[in-house]
C-alpha cells in the first residue's frame, strides 16, 4: 500500500499528532488533514473503543497516517516525545492528568519543543469538580442550558445528534483555539496549551439565546420562542406523503410569500406577530401543507423567498441539486462522505485520501511519510 506524502490546502506544511480517541479529536484531525496538514494518529494499544463499522468507512480517519503505540511503556512514551520535536500541534483526547502520568505532560513536551501547541479536548475542562468524571455529548450539553432548550413545548428535551456538543462546542472550538494559538506562536515563538472544554464551547454557542433571555425576549420554557419551534412561521410541517418541509419565513415579506404560496389572501391568516393566535396560525399552516407532498411543495416554493425547504434524509441530501452542484459530498467505495469545508480561492484542498486503516502501513513508513510532509 502506498503512503501519500504530498498534501494540498492552506494548512500544507503543518504537522499534527493526534492522540487517538473518539468524537471531537478525530474530527479535528480530519479537519486539519482535509485542509492539507499532515496528521499522524497514534492509536491506543489497549482498551480503545472501536466504531462499529468497517474502518474503510470511518470518514474521521481520512487523510491521516496511523500507528499503534503503547504509551504505558517508556519506549512508547519516548517515541511520542521524539515525534513532538517535529510537530507543530499535539491533539490530546485523554482525561485531565493522563498525559502527565504517561510522562507526556505539557511541561515535558514544551521542553522538547518550545513552539508546540497542545490542544487538550475534554468534556468538562481541565479543572473543576467534574473534571475527572466520565461523560459524553448529552452529559455536557445537559448542563449548559442547550439541551433544555431543544424540543417541543409539550415534550421532553430532544438530543440534537452530537452536533451541538462533541462537534460544535467541542471539535470546532479545539480547531479554532489551535489555529489561534498557532497564529500567536508565529509572533512570540512560544507554544502553549489550549484547554478546549465542550461545556465552555457549547455555552459560548448559546451566546444569542442567553442574550435574548437577559433582554426579556426569551422564555426559559422550550418550544415557546421565536427560533425553537415556538413560532409557527419557523417550524417543520408534515406533508401529504408523511414527509416534511421546513419553514423559516421570519421577515414579513417572506411570510407574505408563504401566505400567498399556500393560497391565502392577505389578511386570511392570523397576524404573523399576534402570539395569542399562534396556535390558530399553526393549525392553518399545518392543514395547508397536508394537502400536498413534500416534493410538490418544494417545487411550488422553489422560485420564492418564502424559505420553504424539503427535509431531506441523509441518503437524499448528497444528490440534492444545490449540494450536488457544489460538490458538497464526495463518493468513495459506493458511499457518500462530506467534502472538505470551507473552500479557498487560492490554496484549494484536494480530494481527501481514504480513511487510514489501523496498522495497514508499517509504523516506520507511516511516521516517515508524516515526517517528510512539507
Amino acid at each position: 500500500m502506498s503512503v501519500p506524502t504530498v498534501r494540498s490546502g492552506p494548512l500544507a506544511g503543518l504537522r499534527i499528532i493526534e492522540l487517538g480517541g473518539i468524537g471531537p479529536v478525530p474530527f479535528a484531525g480530519m479537519f486539519f488533514a482535509d485542509l492539507g496538514a499532515s496528521v499522524l494518529r497514534i492509536d491506543r494499544a489497549h482498551g480503545a473503543f472501536q466504531m462499529p463499522i468497517d474502518a474503510k468507512f470511518d470518514t474521521l480517519q481520512r487523510g491521516k497516517q496511523r500507528v499503534t503505540v503503547d504509551l504505558k511503556t517508556e519506549d512508547g512514551a519516548e517515541l511520542v516525545r521524539a515525534l513532538a520535536e517535529q510537530a507543530d500541534v499535539i491533539l490530546d483526547s485523554y482525561r485531565p492528568g493522563v498525559l502527565e502520568r504517561l510522562g507526556l505532560g505539557p511541561d515535558v513536551l514544551l521542553e522538547r519543543n518550545p513552539r508546540l501547541v497542545i490542544g487538550r479536548m475534554t468534556g468538562w475542562g481541565q479543572d473543576g469538580p467534574l473534571a475527572q468524571r466520565a461523560g459524553h455529548d448529552p452529559s455536557y450539553i445537559a448542563q449548559t442550558g442547550a439541551l433544555h432548550a431543544v424540543g417541543r413545548a409539550d415534550g421532553p428535551p430532544q438530543l440534537p445528534l452530537s452536533l451541538v456538543g462533541d462537534f460544535g462546542g467541542g471539535a470546532m472550538y479545539l480547531i479554532a483555539g489551535t489555529l489561534a494559538a498557532l497564529w500567536e506562536t508565529q509572533r512570540s515563538g512560544i507554544g502553549q496549551v489550549v484547554d478546549a472544554a465542550i461545556v465552555d464551547g457549547v455555552s459560548h454557542l448559546m451566546a444569542s439565546p442567553y442574550s435574548l433571555l437577559a433582554g426579556g425576549a426569551w422564555r426559559d420554557e422550550r418550544g415557546t420562542n421565536l427560533i425553537d419551534s415556538g413560532a409557527p412561521f419557523i417550524d417543520v410541517y408534515e406533508t401529504a406523503d408523511g414527509r416534511h418541509v421546513a419553514v423559516a419565513a421570519l421577515e414579513p415579506p417572506f411570510f407574505a410569500q408563504l401566505e400567498a404560496g399556500l393560497g391565502f389572501a392577505p389578511g386570511d391568516l392570523p397576524g404573523q406577530w399576534d402570539e395569542k393566535r399562534w396556535p390558530e396560525l399553526r393549525e392553518r399552516l399545518a392543514a395547508a401543507f397536508r394537502t400536498g407532498t413534500r416534493d410538490d411543495w418544494a417545487a411550488h416554493f422553489a422560485d420564492t423567498d418564502a424559505c420553504v425547504s424539503p427535509v431531506l434524509s441523509m441518503t437524499e441530501a448528497p444528490t440534492a441539486p444545490q449540494l450536488a452542484a457544489r460538490g458538497t459530498f464526495i463518493e468513495r467505495d459506493g458511499a457518500y462522505e462530506p467534502a472538505p469545508a470551507p473552500r479557498f480561492s487560492r490554496t484549494a484542498a484536494g480530494r481527501p485520501d481514504a480513511p487510514a486503516i489501523p496498522d495497514a502501513v508499517p509504523a516506520a513508513d507511516a511516521i516517515a511519510a508524516w515526517s517528510a510532509h512539507n
